[in-house]
């Protein structure tokens, strides 16, 4: 992979003790409600500077970064927030449950070259899914603002021996951590965040070992790599960038694929804006291309559903009409539904529940027979409870707008197995394919990049 380097972080509290007042989920999972929430409870909380205008999905006014930018200086001059003298890495863990289960995620926040997308010889750095380009425009402008890298990259490397997260965990369970926060999830959830700082020359260069020639998946954080790309761009239009300039190195906490606490979520799909859906309409559409059958009308047990049925096939996808609240599983007729549609595509990536929905279910069913060939609405929920709130007219910081959900497709998790093989195959998956669950937190540690 490309060289990963410790870095002189800024962090609050001199990187020591409880910093919960202080930190936040990332961006792009907040909305004006959630970050109202955050700033009165401390005005110096770091979503005040990382989310300068709602929502973060287009560009926003300019007045806002230039804030953004000023607020920064003003802490860092009263001392609330710190530079670090030494630079460091942090070796990182997350305790939190999930769909029942309680995990411990543990990877290690450091620095890495910033070279554009795509292989390199002695490993690069891989995207696994597309990405939109009114975000990518909202964080350029921040980035030139502020001059930093304010939330880190959530990146993963294949250490198939396991040597980094040995080391990593041997950290952790050397001493107590340096720092911690507890941060709510979107989802209600609290998710415990301790940081270990790492000085020992040894100790980084053992490290930075453990990963020499991996490629670096991106699992979070694509409009992010991306800006900081674009941004070293911009310094070299400007002019001469030194070869040691902060911009050539990117903040990111590397996770190992063989971390035990590595957790994924489902990302489901609310479609919308359908001039001429109903679900009697979409069930005569779909006809030759999935098999549905009516469930109980009950959205808590529709993944309940969908599992008894997987059982006779590999396609399973949970379908709730907000209209009627009737609910349905279906199933592709065909083995390999996308074979010829996507017919340049591997195996891999037509198996894909996300892909299946996109390129069948909505290309070709609902748009050109249910809204004239034109696009859908989307929004992009994580929970069957999210859907639901959805469906009835909240907004919930997922995409889509209130008021226009007519169609849910419940989805299953995209496998860790199947990011890698299509990484490898130089492929990209649909937007919002995977959900790796938790967000890391911002705030922690900060990117200064002059």
């Amino acid at each position: 992979m490309p060289a990963v380097y410790p870095f002189n972080a800024i962090q609050y509290n001199k990187g020591k003790g409880d910093v919960t007042s202080s930190v936040a989920p990332p961006y792009d999972v907040l909305d004006k409600a959630g970050k109202d929430k955050l700033v009165s409870g401390n005005d110096k909380n770091i979503v005040a500077i990382d989310l300068p205008h709602t929502p973060a999905k287009e560009l926003g006014p300019p007045e806002a970064y230039a804030v953004a930018g000023e607020s920064l200086c003003s802490w860092l001059e009263s001392g609330d927030l710190t530079r670090r003298e030494t630079p460091a890495m942090f070796a990182y863990r997350q305790t939190f449950e999930f769909r029942g289960e309680k995990y411990q995620r543990c990877g290690m926040a450091c620095t890495v070259e910033t070279h554009p997308l795509g292989p390199r010889d002695g490993g690069g750095i891989l995207p696994h899914e597309q990405t939109f380009s009114g975000p990518k425009e909202d964080r350029l402008a921040l980035m030139k603002a502020t001059a930093t890298q304010i939330s880190p990259i959530f990146g993963l490397h294949p250490d198939q021996n396991g040597a980094a997260s040995e080391l990593v965990r041997s950290i952790m369970e050397a001493g107590a951590p340096d720092m911690t926060a507890t941060v709510t999830e979107t989802d209600g959830q609290d998710v415990l965040h301790e940081v270990w700082t790492i000085e020992d020359e040894a100790t980084i260069k053992k490290y930075q070992a453990a990963l020499e020639g991996e490629d670096v998946f991106i699992a979070d954080g694509h409009h992010r790599y991306n800006t900081a790309v674009n941004y070293l761009d911009y310094l070299e239009s400007e002019g001469d960038v030194p070869a040691d300039h902060a911009a050539r190195r990117t903040m990111f906490v590397m996770v190992s694929m063989s971390d035990p606490g590595l957790a994924i979520g489902p990302t489901h799909r609310v479609l919308g804006g359908m001039e001429d859906y109903s679900h009697e309409k979409f069930v005569d559409a779909a006809g030759g291309y999935l098999q549905i059958d009516p469930v109980v009308n009950e959205p808590s047990q529709i993944e309940a559903e969908m599992e008894k049925a997987r059982t006779q096939s590999r396609d399973v996808f949970g379908l709730i009409d907000f209209a009627t609240g009737l609910c349905w599983v279906a199933s592709c007729v065909d083995e390999d539904p996308l074979s010829e549609i996507c017919s340049d595509k591997s195996k891999a990536w037509r198996e894909l529940d996300v892909a299946i929905v996109q390129h069948l279910i909505v290309d070709e069913i609902c748009k050109p027979e249910l809204n004239g060939g034109q696009d859908i609405k989307w929004a992009f929920p994580h929970s069957v409870e999210e859907v639901m709130a959805i469906g009835s007219g909240n907004e919930t910081g997922a995409g889509g707008g209130s008021g226009f959900a007519q169609l849910a497709v419940v989805v299953h998790p995209t496998p860790l197995d199947a990011v890698r093989d299509i990484c490898l195959a130089g492929e990209l998956m649909p937007q919002k394919s995977t959900f790796f669950y938790p967000k890391l937190a911002t705030g922690l540690f900060i990117n200064p990049l002059k």
